[in-house]
Parts: structure tokens; C-alpha cells; sequence
């Protein structure tokens, strides 16, 4: 059984000028930073995010955690983990 990805909600932001919801979150004990890009946002929800960034995010939880794992399987390396719309089944 895979382990979960455990979001830190206290470390969620809104980067409205790199376009992007950045996160701490830990996976199988590890920390890891990660960046879902908006343009991932727009794919889920059919809508451009603007001030309701983190509403989508959080929203679209359940697809934003399997796309930050597929990115994270891609990207195991990366010191910032950056989703993006290549990453959701």
C-alpha cells in the first residue's frame, strides 16, 4: 500500500506572481517543497484562477495530491517540487 502525502495546510501560499500554490508536505517520512501550477488549477476546474487560488486548490485536493505524487515519482531529486498539468492522469 503506497503512503499518503501529508499536506502541511499551515505552510500553504498563494504565489500570485509565479502563478503557483506552494506547499510543504511529507511522503514516507520525507519533507518535500512543492509548487502546484496554476495552469493545473485551470485544467480541474475549468476556470483561471485569480484570487481564488487556494480555494481551487483546496477543492481539487484529492487530484492535486495523485498529480504531486506523479510529479514527485518524475522529480524525485528536485529541491522544489513544480506540478504542472503534464502530472494529472
Amino acid at each position: 500500500m503506497a503512503s499518503a502525502l501529508e499536506i502541511d495546510q499551515s505552510s500553504i501560499v498563494d504565489n500570485d506572481i509565479q502563478k503557483q500554490i506552494e506547499f510543504l508536505g511529507e511522503f514516507d517520512g520525507d519533507e518535500y517543497e512543492f509548487a502546484v501550477k496554476y495552469s493545473v488549477l485551470k485544467e480541474l476546474s475549468g476556470d483561471e484562477p485569480e484570487d481564488d487560488g487556494i480555494e481551487l486548490f483546496n477543492r481539487f485536493n484529492d487530484d492535486i495530491v495523485d498529480a504531486c505524487l506523479a510529479a514527485l515519482e518524475r522529480k524525485p531529486g528536485a529541491s522544489t517540487i513544480v506540478v504542472d498539468e503534464n502530472d494529472l492522469e
